[in-house]
């Protein structure tokens, strides 16, 4: 549909992550949908989807949205607060552990894409999803490859998703203190695997991923 600008080896070219959005509301869309994941490649925790309706001022409330991971954590906590307080709507599904091992990530994936968007309490016209297109959605959609760095949407719903998730991992880092959850957030750091060959998996942990299988006992 449309291509944002990129930087094409040019560093000094500026993306314009308002593009998709501009165009899709000069086309009469009213409430477009960002929506992206966050703890696909973690192997404890849930994946954590959520999707983020902009209104049309966001162009000016919201000028430095980018895509969570190149954010400091000070920088995504505070973005996410403006975020909230802008936002037409926001919503926010977690796919437990269980979920993820028992469906495969791929579709866990898509199914927390799908539940984000469809969980919004203002229905959407459009929806931009962020790598993956996802089928059963109740309005027409558009996947953008790195989404949340081409977005600013698609980035909204990456930060939101990123900062739910990392206070809820830093909570589970309470109940299962062996492993250090508020610092790894449940991806496989050298640390996370110490602990895991040291205690085995937790509760949270996907059994599904080789590294957690090799240390069942």
């Amino acid at each position: 549909m449309l291509s944002a600008e990129r930087s094409a080896g040019h560093s000094s070219t500026k993306v314009d992550r308002y593009a998709y959005e501009r165009k899709l509301w000069a086309s009469g869309f009213t409430h477009i949908a960002g929506a992206d994941e966050v703890g696909r490649g973690a192997c404890a925790g849930p994946l954590v989807a959520a999707a983020v309706i902009l209104p049309p001022n966001a162009v000016q409330l919201l000028p430095d949205v980018n895509d969570s991971k190149q954010l400091t954590p000070r920088n995504r906590e505070r973005l996410d607060e403006r975020i909230r307080s802008c936002a037409v709507a926001v919503a926010v599904v977690e796919i437990s552990s269980e979920e993820c091992d028992a469906l495969g990530m791929q579709l866990a994936d898509l199914s927390g894409l799908r539940k984000a968007v469809s969980s919004l309490d203002v229905t959407p016209d459009y929806a931009l999803i962020d790598g993956f297109m996802v089928e059963g959605l109740e309005c027409p959609a558009q996947s953008i490859v790195k989404g949340d760095s081409l977005s600013a949407s698609i980035a909204a719903a990456s930060i939101v998703a990123k900062v739910w998730r990392d206070s809820l991992m830093s909570e589970l880092a309470l109940k299962y203190p062996d492993y250090g959850f508020e610092k790894h957030k449940g991806y496989p750091t050298a640390m996370h695997q110490a602990a895991l060959r040291a205690h085995g998996p937790s509760t949270i942990h996907r059994l599904s991923y080789a590294n957690v299988a090799r240390t069942l006992k």
